[in-house]
Order: C-alpha cells, then structure tokens, then sequence
C-alpha cells in the first residue's frame, strides 16, 4: 500500500471544511485550511493530497534518509498525519534508522492517541503502516 492510499483511505475525502479529531480545520483528505475555506472539487483535494504528500516524503526522508519502499510509504504517511516534528524527535526514528523493525513497527503503534484519547481510527492506520516496516 503507498502513503498515497493509507492517506486517502484513513482520512476520507470530504469536499467542505471540518474540524478533524484533533480540532483542526481540513478539508479534501486531510489539507489543513482555516474555517473559512470554500469548497472544493475531488479534483482540487487530489491536488492538494498530492502536494502535501510531496511535504511529507520530504520530512520523512529528511528525518530516516536512508529509507525506501515500504518504509517510506509508512513514514511518509506517519508525516502527513503527525507532521515532520513529531518523528524528528521519536524513539520511530532511532529504531528506523538502526534498522531495528521490530522495534520501529512497535514505535509506530504508539502514536494512536488524539486528544488525550486513543483513537480506533489511529490504532487502524498506525496498524497497517506498521505492516509496511521491514
């Protein structure tokens, strides 16, 4: 599975802004935008899907240089999720970057909390990006 699909597959497509699990306005498959923000067509969410993506690939690589494959499908959609800071300064990152994937993938399950609260949604995503890491 790429980033591309955990992405569209976890976060939904919704044409109008909302506020996500977090309190976050979005809008298309998870675009941060403010509360303000019109509506848009599926093909400015794929747009904007595909923009952020391109962030994230580069936080993600900026972070584990030396990932490819399923690895970076995983992180690359950890990052559009979290955000760069959140993996620059995890325990994911030192265990991908030794190498140790028993250890990554139990690092990766740890991030399903949203509002103090776990999240089916997350233990599901963090679940198959976890399943990408060898």
């Amino acid at each position: 599975m790429t980033a591309r699909e955990l992405a569209m597959r976890f976060e939904g497509l919704r044409l109008k802004a909302y506020q996500d699990s977090a309190g976050f306005w979005t809008i298309g498959y998870g675009h941060r935008c403010s509360d303000h923000q019109p509506p848009i067509t599926e093909d400015e969410a794929h747009d904007l899907l595909e923009a952020d993506l391109k962030i994230a690939t580069t936080g993600a690589l900026t972070c584990c240089p030396k990932i490819t494959g399923g690895v970076l499908e995983a992180l690359t959609d950890f990052v559009f999720n979290l955000g760069t800071k959140r993996l620059e300064h995890s325990t994911l990152r030192v265990a991908v970057n030794n190498r140790d994937w028993p250890e990554a993938r139990k690092q990766i399950r740890k991030w399903v909390y949203a509002g103090g609260e776990v999240l089916p949604g997350l233990v599901h995503r963090r679940d198959a990006e976890a399943e990408l890491i060898s």
